[in-house]
């Protein structure tokens, strides 16, 4: 199989030329995001991460011997933060490369 596809990961209107990587708000919705001129950077992250978590599954990966990054749930927990209850919701993403033990570089996946 291939690598999985910058509209596969990003959405349906996501596109790259060689300085820009463009994602679209509404593709965001799909996943929660409510699409806003002040959306906040963690926000727009987490849509980011939740968006690509769709196709970058451990099924995804078994399936696929291109596909190097996995993201998953942990069950959430509940921490206290200054006196406030808190639920902690934990994505995990999980970077795989042939091992050359050498640094995380991103051009490797």
């Amino acid at each position: 199989m291939a690598e999985p596809s910058l509209t596969a990961v990003f959405g349906n209107n996501a596109t790259q030329d060689e300085t820009t990587l463009t994602i679209s708000k509404a593709d965001l919705a799909t996943v929660g995001l409510t699409s806003s001129v002040t959306n906040t950077p963690e926000s727009l992250l987490a849509a980011i991460i939740a968006l690509a978590q769709v196709s970058l599954t451990e099924v995804a990966y078994n399936a696929n011997l291109d596909q190097s990054i996995i993201i998953s749930d942990t069950p959430d927990l509940l921490v206290t933060r200054n006196n406030v209850l808190y639920r902690q919701a934990t994505k995990t993403v999980e970077f795989y490369k042939p091992d050359d033990s050498g640094n995380f570089d991103p051009d490797d996946y």
